[in-house]
C-alpha cells in the first residue's frame, strides 16, 4: 500500500477546502457543499468532504475543478497563490 511521507496527508488543499467552506455565507455545513458538489457532477458525501478537509483523504482534478466552480473562484485562488 502506497505510503504518503507528506506528514501523513493524502493531500495539500484539505484545509483551503474547509477555509473555503466556512467563508461562505450563510454559512455551509459538509452536507450542504457534498450536495452542491453533487450538483456539479461529483459523488461525494459529507464523510467524504470531512476526510478530505483533514486530509485523510486524496482529492481528483476532477474534483478539485468541481470544488472551484462551487467556491467561484479559480484555480490560482483554490490553491492560494496571488496573481502577481
Amino acid at each position: 500500500m502506497f505510503k504518503n511521507k507528506n506528514d501523513d496527508k493524502n493531500n495539500i488543499c484539505g484545509e483551503r477546502v474547509a477555509e473555503l467552506r466556512m467563508a461562505i455565507e450563510p454559512k455551509c455545513s459538509q452536507r450542504q457543499l457534498a450536495e452542491l458538489l453533487q450538483l456539479q457532477g461529483v459523488d461525494l458525501d459529507k464523510n467524504a468532504i470531512q476526510r478530505i478537509e483533514c486530509g485523510k483523504r486524496f482529492i481528483t482534478d476532477i474534483e478539485i475543478q468541481a470544488f472551484c466552480r462551487v467556491f467561484k473562484i479559480s484555480y490560482n485562488e483554490f490553491f492560494g497563490e496571488n496573481n502577481t
